[in-house]
């Protein structure tokens, strides 16, 4: 992986868990939900499209 594959994956991983904390302590947000999908798949499509 490189450098900012790695970072956006670390970066999509620490939304993970701020979307989930905030879905428990007020309430799920939908909006909060569909843009961790948005940044999941952008890192996804940033890690297939790399350099071999």
């Amino acid at each position: 992986m490189t450098g900012s594959v790695k970072a956006m994956a670390v970066m999509t991983f620490a939304a993970l868990v701020a979307v989930a904390t905030y879905s428990v302590a007020l309430g799920s947000n939908g909006w909060l939900w569909f843009g961790w999908v948005v940044l999941g798949l952008l890192t996804a499509g940033m890690a297939a499209s790399r350099k071999p």
